[in-house]
């Protein structure tokens, strides 16, 4: 597409796909929130994101957290104190590193994945209401050229 066409289609910020996709990521996660408040999660969106990284890795270090949740080193080490905190994960020292740790869920950060699993997967699909299976499988290989277009 040339960008003379992109302009034409594209005049108003409002037209400007990525502009939608922040948007609905917006209403998702802030739809995401109120639902996990009224059901009792004790902790945030982004936080659940981070649990549900370190429980898939077992076990992983502050920067390949970083790189999979693709939060910057900072937030990261904020919202780790604040899990510590919670009692849902730990920071084990690696032995002869004294700068990283690798961070694992604790039993009670299991049990509150494994207790709250069923109402994110209820989330998740109502995200997605409305669309077929194919619709969601080509919506995903968009997503992810524009990932790599990003390169």
């Amino acid at each position: 597409m040339n960008q003379s066409l992109i302009y034409q289609v594209m005049k108003k910020i409002q037209d400007v796909i990525l502009f939608q996709l922040e948007q609905a990521s917006k209403a998702f996660k802030q739809y995401s929130q109120r639902v996990m408040d009224k059901e009792g999660f004790g902790i945030t969106t982004e936080q659940w994101v981070l649990l549900k990284i370190i429980e898939e890795a077992n076990e992983l270090s502050q920067k390949e957290l970083a790189q999979k949740s693709t939060r910057d080193p900072a937030s990261i080490t904020r919202t780790l104190d604040i899990l510590e905190k919670k009692g849902l994960i730990e920071r084990l020292r690696i032995p002869g590193n004294r700068r990283t740790y690798n961070i694992t869920l604790k039993k009670e950060g299991q049990e509150l994945i494994n207790q709250k699993l069923d109402t994110v997967i209820r989330m998740r699909e109502k995200s997605l209401d409305g669309f077929s299976e194919n619709e969601i499988k080509q919506l995903s290989g968009f997503l992810t050229r524009i990932k790599i277009n990003a390169q």
